[in-house]
This record gives C-alpha cells, sequence and structure tokens, in this order.
C-alpha cells in the first residue's frame, strides 16, 4: 500500500510491541509518547474501555498535530469475568491476574483511534478470546520472576514463553491480543487514505 506523498502517520504509543507491528506493514510512521489521563467512567465495561482511552490519547496530542498529518492510538485491556484487567501494579497483582486467567477463556479488546486536523476522529474496536490451559504455581512464578510482564494488560504478553507453553486456542487477530490489530488497521488505511 502507498500513502500519499504529503501524509505523514504519527503512532502515539509507548509499547515496543505496537511500533514493531505497524512497521511490520511497511508503512513510514514517527513514533511519540502521549501523556494522557487513562482513567474512564466506571460504568464502562469491555470494549468501551479501550474505546474511551484510545479516544483521550488522540484528544491529548490533537492540539500538536498538523493537517499533514494522521494520528494513530491505541488502547488494550483484557476482560474476564466482568472485570477489566490492565497492566498489573506489581508482581503479586501480576501471579494474581495469571491465576484468575489460568484454565478460562478470556477476552482481550483493543481500540484504535484515527485523527485527523478538522475532521471528527475514528475508532474501531477489535476483540479476541482466548483460552488458557491451567497453568501450574511454578509455571506462573516463572514466567513473572523471567518476564516481568508489569507492562501488559492481563499481566502477559501472547507472544512470550507463556503463550507458547499456556494458550490452546485463541479466536479472533493474534496481533490484537499483542496490542495492536494490523489487519483492521491496514484495512482502515487502505479504504480511508
Amino acid at each position: 500500500m502507498t500513502l500519499p506523498a504529503d501524509l505523514h502517520i504519527i503512532l502515539g504509543s509507548q509499547s515496543p510491541r505496537r511500533r514493531e507491528l505497524l512497521a511490520g506493514l511497511d508503512i513510514p510512521f514517527t513514533a511519540v509518547s502521549i501523556d494522557a489521563d487513562e482513567s474512564y467512567p466506571a460504568f464502562l465495561e469491555a470494549g468501551d474501555i479501550p474505546y474511551y482511552i484510545s479516544r483521550a490519547k488522540a484528544e491529548a496530542y490533537l492540539p500538536r498535530l498538523h493537517a499533514d498529518e494522521l494520528l494513530i492510538t491505541a488502547d488494550t485491556i483484557v476482560w474476564h469475568d466482568g472485570h477489566m484487567l490492565g497492566k498489573p501494579a506489581d508482581t503479586a497483582e501480576a501471579v494474581a491476574m495469571l491465576h484468575s486467567l489460568s484454565g478460562a477463556t478470556h477476552r482481550v479488546y483493543t481500540a484504535v483511534t484515527f485523527a485527523r486536523v478538522g475532521r471528527p476522529p475514528e475508532t474501531l474496536v477489535d476483540k479476541t478470546e482466548v483460552t488458557f490451559r491451567t497453568l501450574s504455581d511454578g509455571e506462573i512464578n516463572y514466567y513473572v520472576e523471567k518476564y516481568k510482564p508489569l507492562d501488559k494488560a492481563g499481566a502477559y504478553g501472547v507472544q512470550e514463553w507463556i503463550g507458547y507453553v499456556g494458550v490452546i486456542a485463541l479466536h479472533g487477530s493474534y496481533f490484537n491480543v499483542m496490542g495492536f490489530p494490523v489487519e483492521r488497521v491496514y484495512e482502515w488505511l487502505r479504504s480511508n487514505v
């Protein structure tokens, strides 16, 4: 896909995984960090949470956006048993999260927002169902100690050891579970740019 020569893509994300996945589309872009309030109203559930946060990230950066730029922001959560699992605060919380996901199916939601100057932002939300086999205490402790997944929603990276040994079923986009549904991003760009 060839983008217009006068359009510059800005990826508003600190996530090395999002940067790697967008780079995989062979589209030139500039990555920036966005300091945004990631709190959300308590009544929001499931995919509405990352939708809200992704748009808040876009809104925070919009005053700096130029007319020849397209901003892409994203947010990912794990939704399990009616609760949102974000990034764990510490190792104990990471262990607790993985115990709750063990032997169960959860959903991963990622919202991606596209923003341009003078146009209303557009947001897509992708959902993937992930099932873990029952994990032992030793497996959970090993993963948390070695991989330190404190920067990952739900305390795991599907592309890491725990995904290799623990994930027994996945329905939807694998890349969505990594935090950026590149297939959907590509389709949006192809249709809208």
